[in-house]
C-alpha cells in the first residue's frame, strides 16, 4: 500500500491545488468581487513629464451625475495625510540624504512624469467617474524634462529635487587603489558599455483595490504580493491602529515583484472609502500600468576585468549608474546599490573589487522590484565580461570559467562584498549543463544550420542569485479541527507561483494524511502577517516555518494524545492521522483529539528564522540562429541545470525556472520601455508598442533539469529559491549566443557594441553599418 506521504508529500510532481477553480472560471480576483453600493474611482493623471500645477478646478466634476467624491492632492495636505516613505540608509556622495522629491500620493504642487495621479474622482459607476474625470480644470506650467541619464547627469540637467544634481545617492565598494594597481599590472583587460534597459513589468491582472468598511473596519481587498505592508500604509496614512485595516489578497494574476508594497493609488482607494463610509474600487487599465506601475532594470555600465597571463580574474571594475524615475523608492535604490553588488562577482572568485553604483533621477516612472531584481544586471555584466574576455585572450570561455570557479572547498565562501555562500559546486553544474545542450556535436548543428543561410551561435551563462530577500523569519500558526483537518495559516502569498501546493505537500510530510486535508490559508492579515512574498523567500522561509510549525503542533498533538490515553507519549506511535500506544489497541485519532479540546481544536503559533540567504546557481546554454539578412534571432535550443537544492515539487520548481527564462529571453531580444527624450512621452504605452514575449519564444527543444544533490545550509529544508533564477540566466545565454553568431562568422568586432533587446533592426543595422 502506497502512503499519502508517498503520493503527496514533497519530492513529489503533486498537481497544483489551485489549478482546478481556475480552469473552471472560479477564481476570485478584485475585479470579481463586487458589492451591494460599490463605487469605481478614477485618476485625473499628468499629462506632462514635469510641470507646476498652478490651479485645479473640481467644480465642474463635483456638479456631475453620480459624482460621490473629487480629492487633490492639496486637500490631503490640508489634513495632515502623510506622503509616501522616502529613501532611508543611503547617502550622496558628499554624506547627505538621499535626495528625491516628497511623495504624495495626489500630486502636490508639482508633477514629475506622464501619468503622475493628480485629483482622485469617486461616482457610482466607472463611466461616471471617466466623465468627471475629464471635467476637471488643470492650469500648468511647463518646466524643462530629463528621461535619459546621460541628460540627467549633464551639469545644466532641470532639476527633479531639491538637491544641486540629480543623484539621489551613490555607494562605493572594494579597494579602489588596490583595483587601480591590480588593472595596471594585468595581462589582459576587457571593458564593456553594458545597458540593461527599462522593462515593463508585465502581469495579466493589473493592479486592483476593493476597499470597503466591514463590521466598523476598514477591509481592503487588492492583488499584491505583500498584504501587511499594505495594511501598515493604509494605518498611517489614516491614522488607525493596524488592527482597524484588514487586507485580504484573492487570487492573484502575477506580480513578478511589481505588486510589492503599496502604490500611491491603492492608498487614494482606502482613503476614499474610509472617507465615504462606502465601497470604492479601482481597477488599473492597461495603459495606466504601462504609465505608473513600478518599471524594471534600467541602468547604464561601464564593466571592466583585469586578467593575469593565464586567465586569472585580478580585479572587477563596475561603475553603473541607475535611472530610478521621478522619485526613488526604497526598492528602486537599494536593488540597484546594494543587492546587484551583492551578486555581481557571481561564481568567481575574484580578490579585488571596485564598484561605483549612482541612482538618478528622471522625468519617468519609479523602478522598482523586477523578476530578479538587480541580480540579472549583475550577472549580465559578469558573464557578457567573461564572454568577451575569452575571445580577446583566446582562452577557451569554459577553460576561463574553470579557472576562476569558486571551488567547493572554499565553502563557506565570503565574496567581496562580504556576503556568505554556504555551498555551491559550480564546476559540476556547468559540467551537467553542458552535457543536457550537447556542448560538443554544436559544430554539427552549425553545419545544418549554415546549409539554409543561417548563422547559429552557442551561448553560456554560469552564475548564482542570491534569494530571501534578508526577511529571514516567517511566522505560522498551525490548527487541527474537529474534522480532522489541519489548517496553516501563513503570511507567504500566492501569486500563481502554485506556493500553496508546496506548503500543503510540507503538512504531509509531517502528518501524513491525504493532502486533501489540508488547508493553507494566505493572503488575510486576521490570519497572518509577515514579510510577504518576495525575493523568492516563499518556500525558503515560508516553507520552513509551516514545516517547523506542522512538527511543533504535531508533538504538542501528541502530549494531549497521551493524556487522553493515559500513556506516556513515548509509548505513542503516529500513523497517517492516528495516535496508538505500542503494543495494544487503543488509538485516538486526530479529530476525536481536537473534538475533545475546550474550542475543538489543536492550535499552535510558531516562528521560524532562517540563519542566512541561498544562493541557487545554474548553467543556461542558449542556441540561437541569425539570418543575416534580416537580423531576425531565433531561439532554436535551450537548455538549463539549476542547482535549487531539495525539490518539495519538482513540476512547480520546473514551471517557475522555464517561465522565468522566457522573461530573461524576453529581455534580451523583445522588451523596452521607451520614453520621447524631447517631450517625456511614454512611447510604448500599450501591448501595439511593447513586445511581451508570448509562449511561441521558447524553442521545441527547451529542457529544463535540477541539481537536488547540494541542499542549502541555511535552512531546514535545505531549499534554495527558484522563482527568479531563469531570468537571471536566460538574457546573457541567449546575447552571449549571438555574439557568438557573429564571431563564427567574422564579426567579432560587433560583439562589444551588442545591446539588448536585439531587435532585428538593431542587429541588421549594427551588421551592415560595419
Amino acid at each position: 500500500m502506497v502512503s499519502t506521504t508517498t503520493r503527496f508529500g514533497s519530492g513529489n510532481a503533486v498537481l497544483r491545488l489551485e489549478d482546478e477553480q481556475l480552469l473552471k472560471g472560479a477564481g476570485l480576483y478584485t475585479d470579481d468581487v463586487k458589492l451591494p453600493g460599490q463605487t469605481r474611482l478614477y485618476f485625473v493623471r499628468s499629462s506632462y513629464p514635469h510641470a507646476r500645477i498652478l490651479s485645479i478646478d473640481t467644480s465642474a466634476a463635483q456638479a456631475m451625475p453620480g459624482v460621490q467624491l473629487v480629492m487633490t492632492g492639496q486637500q490631503l495636505v490640508e489634513e495632515g495625510r502623510p506622503a509616501m516613505p522616502g529613501v532611508a540608509n543611503f547617502t550622496r556622495a558628499d554624506g547627505s540624504p538621499a535626495a528625491t522629491p516628497v511623495r504624495h500620493i495626489l500630486a502636490v504642487n508639482r508633477v514629475r512624469y506622464v501619468g503622475e495621479p493628480i485629483v482622485a474622482v469617486v461616482a457610482d459607476t466607472e463611466q461616471q467617474a471617466r466623465d468627471a474625470a475629464e471635467a476637471v480644470q488643470i492650469d500648468f506650467e511647463e518646466l524643462p524634462c530629463v528621461v535619459t541619464l546621460t541628460d540627467a547627469l549633464k551639469p545644466d540637467a532641470p532639476l527633479i529635487s531639491d538637491a544641486p544634481d540629480n543623484r539621489v545617492a551613490e555607494t562605493r565598494y572594494g579597494d579602489r587603489a588596490a583595483t587601480a594597481q591590480a588593472f595596471a599590472g594585468a595581462a589582459h583587460v576587457v571593458n564593456l558599455a553594458i545597458v540593461n534597459q527599462r522593462l515593463a513589468a508585465f502581469t495579466l491582472e493589473p493592479r486592483s483595490v476593493l476597499a470597503c468598511i466591514e463590521d466598523g473596519r476598514l477591509m481592503v481587498r487588492m492583488s499584491t504580493q505583500m498584504p501587511s505592508a499594505v495594511r501598515g500604509a493604509v494605518s498611517e496614512l489614516l491614522g488607525l491602529k493596524p488592527e482597524q485595516v484588514r487586507v485580504v489578497v484573492g487570487d492573484v494574476g502575477g506580480g513578478f515583484g511589481m505588486k510589492t508594497g503599496p502604490y500611491p493609488e491603492d492608498l487614494v482607494v482606502a482613503y476614499c472609502a474610509h472617507r465615504l463610509q462606502k465601497p470604492v474600487k479601482w481597477i488599473a487599465d492597461r495603459s495606466e500600468e504601462f504609465l505608473s506601475s513600478a518599471h524594471g532594470r534600467d541602468v547604464e555600465s561601464q564593466a571592466s576585468l583585469a586578467f593575469d597571463a593565464t586567465g586569472k580574474i585580478l580585479a572587477l571594475r563596475i561603475v553603473s549608474n541607475a535611472n530610478v524615475g521621478a522619485y526613488a523608492a526604497m526598492t528602486g535604490v537599494a536593488i540597484q546599490l546594494l543587492i546587484g553588488p551583492w551578486v555581481q562577482t557571481s561564481v568567481y572568485d575574484i580578490p579585488l573589487i571596485d564598484f561605483h553604483m549612482t541612482a538618478v533621477l528622471t522625468n519617468t516612472a519609479s523602478t522598482g522590484a523586477y523578476r530578479g531584481a538587480g541580480r540579472p544586471e549583475a550577472i549580465y555584466n559578469i558573464e557578457r565580461l567573461m564572454d568577451e574576455a575569452a575571445r580577446q585572450t583566446g582562452i577557451d570561455r569554459l577553460a576561463l570559467r574553470r579557472r576562476n570557479f569558486v571551488q567547493p572547498a572554499q565553502m563557506p565562501y565570503k565574496n567581496p562584498m562580504g556576503q556568505t555562500y554556504d555551498v555551491g559546486q559550480f564546476e559540476s553544474i556547468m559540467d551537467q549543463g553542458l552535457a543536457l545542450a550537447q556542448w560538443s556535436s554544436f559544430e554539427q548543428r552549425a553545419t545544418e544550420s549554415a546549409k539554409q543561410g543561417l548563422w547559429r551561435g552557442l551561448g553560456i551563462a554560469t552564475f548564482l542569485e542570491w534569494t530571501g530577500g534578508n526577511a529571514l523569519e516567517e511566522n505560522v500558526h498551525v490548527q487541527v479541527l474537529a474534522d480532522g483537518k489541519i489548517e496553516v495559516f501563513t503570511a507567504v502569498n500566492a501569486m500563481g507561483q502554485g506556493i500553496a501546493t508546496s506548503l500543503a505537500q510540507l503538512v504531509v510530510d509531517v502528518f501524513g494524511v491525504p493532502l486533501s486535508q489540508v488547508r493553507v490559508v494566505m493572503g488575510d492579515t486576521d490570519r497572518g502577517n509577515g514579510f510577504g512574498s518576495a525575493g523568492s523567500r516563499s518556500l525558503f522561509t515560508g516553507g520552513s516555518a509551516v514545516s517547523v510549525g506542522a512538527r511543533q503542533a504535531l508533538d504538542k498533538a501528541q502530549e494531549l494524545a497521551a493524556q487522553a490515553l493515559e500513556a506516556a507519549p513515548q509509548d505513542l506511535r503516529y500513523e497517517q492521522g492516528s495516535f496508538h500506544v505500542a503494543g495494544t489497541d487503543l488509538k485516538i485519532s486526530l479529530a476525536e483529539l481536537a473534538s475533545s479540546q475546550p474550542n475543538q481544536r489543536i492550535e499552535l503559533n510558531s516562528t521560524t528564522a532562517a540563519k542566512g540567504p541561498t544562493w541557487p546557481n545554474g548553467c543556461h546554454v542558449c542556441e540561437v540562429e541569425l539570418d543575416p539578412q534580416t537580423g531576425e534571432v531565433q531561439v532554436v535550443a535551450y537548455a538549463s541545470v539549476n542547482d535549487v537544492g531539495r525539490v518539495v515539487n519538482p513540476m512547480i520548481v520546473r514551471g517557475q525556472l522555464d517561465g522565468g527564462a522566457v522573461q530573461g529571453i524576453g529581455q534580451a531580444l523583445l522588451e523596452q520601455v521607451a520614453y520621447d527624450e524631447e517631450t517625456g512621452q511614454l512611447l510604448t504605452g500599450s501591448l501595439m508598442d511593447y513586445a511581451v514575449p508570448h509562449a511561441d519564444i521558447m524553442p521545441h527543444l527547451f529542457v529544463t533539469e535540477m541539481d537536488q544533490s547540494i541542499p542549502c545550509k541555511n535552512n531546514v529544508l535545505g531549499v534554495k529559491g527558484v522563482g527568479e533564477l531563469g531570468t537571471i540566466g536566460a538574457t546573457p545565454a541567449v546575447v552571449n549566443a549571438v555574439a557568438d553568431a557573429l564571431a563564427r562568422h567574422g564579426r567579432g568586432a560587433l560583439t562589444p557594441q551588442l545591446q539588448m533587446p536585439l531587435t532585428p533592426y538593431r542587429l541588421w543595422r549594427l551588421m551592415h553599418a560595419a
